[in-house]
């Protein structure tokens, strides 16, 4: 099967598409033929191992030392089952399912076949979605919806994401009016009418306006573009009771039924996919160069099949 392959950490050009061996299911795994993927930002981290120095030996010891262990990356992916292990009874061949691989236990879904276990955080995929789609939905859905858990969020609380135009931004404006709040977006420019189209209340044109320096009050702030590169000084623009969090914070946990929990509320129409930009497998660099740049909007998606 091809696959694209880590040849060693460094710039987009060390991921090289290579024909590998396709794997076959264990007992409790399922193999499902990939038909898209996503690059994440956390994927171009570890192809770069762009990590602080002090995290670069933990980082090292978790992942490999000269190059990933797993050398095929992909954090997410939405695929057709194409069979299972004598173990697995609850999914059947020809199943439409999503994937998602936050604890790094598996990676290797840049690729046209994966073996994922059965019990991990797999499920059927949203039957309102294409599978680009519903490739773009776990990732930055799973980690919105872990830290507004965190933040305690309730139906009336104003609340203020900043960097509501990326992956995690444009999930967390969504769930954010789920659940009741009053949300501002803080983007640039050219994504305030997007931020907007996905329910936002209020937008804010960082390149024009400080929000810290408005004189408004939120119940909670999520940078969701994580303090490395936008370290918030809002503790004036808390409430008493305000909470900020940034999403590089401490490592999210994510659960099966936080995935089931988005499929749900994409077949309700209530989380739309934002897709940036699609490549094929074989342009997976240009892809890479892209994300670098720290400028998409929503997700970079990638059609395997």
């Amino acid at each position: 099967m091809k696959a694209i392959v880590c040849t060693k950490y460094g710039p987009p050009e060390v991921l090289q598409l290579k024909e590998v061996e396709k794997p076959t299911p264990k007992a409790n795994e399922i193999c499902i033929k990939i038909h898209a993927t996503a690059v994440t930002a956390s994927d171009c981290i570890v192809r770069g191992f762009k990590v602080p120095l002090g995290l670069k030996l933990p980082m090292a010891i978790a992942i490999g030392f000269r190059k990933p262990r797993r050398p095929i990356l992909g954090m997410v992916c939405a695929g057709e089952v194409e069979s299972a292990g004598k173990d697995v009874k609850t999914f059947q061949s020809g199943g439409q399912v999503f994937a998602c691989d936050l604890d790094r236990f598996v990676f290797s879904m840049y690729a046209e076949y994966i073996c994922f276990p059965a019990d991990k955080m797999v499920a059927a995929m949203p039957a309102n979605m294409s599978y680009e789609e519903a490739a773009a939905i776990p990732c930055g859905g799973l980690l919105a919806l872990h830290f507004l858990k965190k933040s305690g969020i309730q139906s009336g609380q104003n609340i203020l994401v900043f960097g509501a135009s990326d992956a995690i931004g444009t999930s967390a404006v969504q769930l954010a009016k789920h659940f009741g709040a009053n949300v501002t977006g803080v983007c640039s420019t050219r994504n305030l009418e997007m931020v907007k189209s996905l329910g936002a209340d209020a937008v804010i044109d960082y390149t024009q306006e400080d929000f810290t320096q408005n004189g408004k009050r939120y119940d909670f702030i999520l940078n969701a573009v994580g303090k490395s590169k936008a370290k918030l000084q809002c503790q004036d623009s808390l409430t008493s009771q305000g909470k900020h969090i940034t999403v590089d914070d401490g490592t999210p946990k994510a659960n099966l039924d936080g995935l089931i929990f988005l499929r749900e509320l994409a077949e309700a129409g209530e989380l739309e996919a934002v897709i940036d930009r699609s490549y094929p497998l074989e342009e997976m660099v240009e892809a890479h160069k892209y994300v670098d740049k720290g400028r998409k909007r929503g997700n970079v998606v990638i059609a395997v099949t």
